[in-house]
């Protein structure tokens, strides 16, 4: 299975159990800025403890794993869980939507795009490229963090909200880093 078959599978899951859900992480960076190679689908789902067992059911299928009290546990703790397609390793990891301020806030923001044959809830650029920068601090300065970030800004400069990601950038700690994105930045030729 290709790991655009298994986004397909995990979207029509999550749409089948009534599940609202936001593509992140390097396959939407990939989409709105520079492509690059990922085994993972990052997905930040609005579950709560009592959705678990619909939501098992609807991920369980012959050559998917997905425990079922790993998600449990995950659900109640607001923590991460994975679902893996067995013969390809490949694997989707869910963020359960937590109260934090800013998951909020970028999950309200969401959009739905037609990519990849498919119709997807994606983080706005705006937010991917914040996610990006935190990860890359929270990782102690992870360089393919930031590439994701400086590229998703330099594609979709024209169309960003300058004064949300200042105020965020500051709000998360990266104005230093949105900083650097900024001065690194190279126009794209149109």
């Amino acid at each position: 299975m290709s790991q655009q078959a298994l986004l397909e599978r995990v979207v029509a899951a999550l749409d089948q159990a009534g599940v609202a859900y936001m593509l992140t992480g390097s396959l939407v960076s990939s989409l709105q800025g520079e492509p690059r190679a990922t085994h993972d689908v990052d997905l930040v789902i609005d579950v709560r403890p009592g959705d678990a067992p619909r939501l098992v059911e609807a991920l369980t299928a012959p050559d998917l794993y997905v425990d079922e009290r790993a998600v449990d546990d995950a659900v109640r703790q607001r923590q991460v869980f994975n679902l893996v397609q067995m013969a390809t390793g490949d694997k989707a990891d869910f963020w359960p939507l937590t109260d934090e301020a800013f998951d909020r806030e970028r999950f309200a923001r969401r959009r739905v795009v037609d990519a990849l044959g498919l119709r997807l809830c994606v983080s706005a650029p705006e937010d991917t490229i914040l996610m990006k920068l935190r990860w890359s601090k929270e990782s102690g300065g992870s360089e393919k963090q930031f590439v994701d970030a400086l590229r998703v800004f330099e594609v979709q400069a024209g169309d960003l909200d300058a004064q949300y990601l200042r105020d965020w950038a500051a709000r998360l700690g990266v104005t230093e880093l949105l900083a650097e994105v900024v001065r690194q930045a190279e126009p794209l030729d149109g």
